[in-house]
C-alpha cells in the first residue's frame, strides 16, 4: 500500500514541476518592454533542434521570391548578399530572407557570421545569427531572435559554398514599432543596407 502512494506521489511531483518549469519559460518569453536591452533577450516561440542543426520548421512563412531583389550587399572576398523579402509576420517579428552568393572564383567559408556574442557562437556555428536590424528614428537596434540557450532564429549550419554557387538564408528579428517602415540590416563582414519592411 506505502509502495503505491510514494509512486503516486512521485507522479504528482513530476507533473507539479513541469507545471511550474512551462510557467516559467512562457513568463521569460514575454513581449518587449520598451528597454533596448531587452531586445537581446528576446527568446523564440519555437526553439531549434537540441543537436544544432537547423530546425526545417522555423522559417517564417512562404519562401521568398527567389527571383526578387530588394538589396544586393557587398561582404568580403566575393560574397554577396542578396535580399528578397524583408516582411512584417503577424506574430510580431519582421523575417529578413535572401541568399547568400559567391561571386569569386574559389570555394566560400561561411564563418565570421555569427557575430561576437561568445554564447551565441557557440550555439550557432557557421550561421548568421549576428544580424542586426536599427530602427534610426526608434533609436533602437533589434537582434536575431533566440531561444533560452541562445540557438537563433536563423539559417545555421551553413556549408562552404563554391564558386559561383549560393546559399539560402533568413533571420528572424522582433519587429519594430508599425510606424518603422525602413530599417537599416548589418551583417558581419557585409555592407550596411538600408531596407523597407513590407507587410
Amino acid at each position: 500500500m506505502s509502495i503505491r502512494r510514494t509512486t503516486r506521489s512521485r507522479k504528482v511531483m513530476a507533473v507539479a514541476s513541469m507545471a511550474a518549469a512551462l510557467a516559467l519559460t512562457v513568463t521569460g518569453c514575454g513581449g518587449d518592454d520598451g528597454d533596448p536591452k531587452s531586445v537581446e533577450s528576446s527568446t523564440s516561440a519555437e526553439p531549434a533542434e537540441a543537436d544544432g542543426e537547423p530546425n526545417p520548421g522555423t522559417a517564417a512563412g512562404d519562401e521568398a521570391d527567389p527571383n526578387a531583389k530588394l538589396a544586393e550587399i557587398k561582404g568580403e572576398v566575393g560574397l554577396v548578399l542578396v535580399v528578397q523579402e524583408v516582411k512584417r509576420d503577424s506574430g510580431g517579428f519582421v523575417t529578413v530572407s535572401g541568399e547568400i552568393k559567391n561571386t569569386g572564383d574559389q570555394p566560400r567559408s561561411m564563418n565570421g557570421m555569427e557575430g561576437a556574442e561568445s554564447s551565441v557562437v557557440a550555439q550557432n556555428p557557421n550561421s548568421v545569427a549576428g544580424a542586426t536590424l536599427i530602427d534610426k528614428a526608434g533609436k533602437k537596434r533589434y537582434y536575431v531572435l533566440r531561444d533560452t540557450d541562445n540557438r537563433c532564429l536563423c539559417t545555421t549550419a551553413m556549408t562552404n559554398v563554391p564558386a559561383g554557387g549560393a546559399t539560402p538564408v533568413f533571420m528572424q528579428f522582433p519587429a519594430p514599432p508599425s510606424t518603422t517602415t525602413e530599417v537599416d540590416f548589418t551583417l558581419p563582414s557585409f555592407a550596411t543596407a538600408s531596407l523597407k519592411i513590407s507587410g
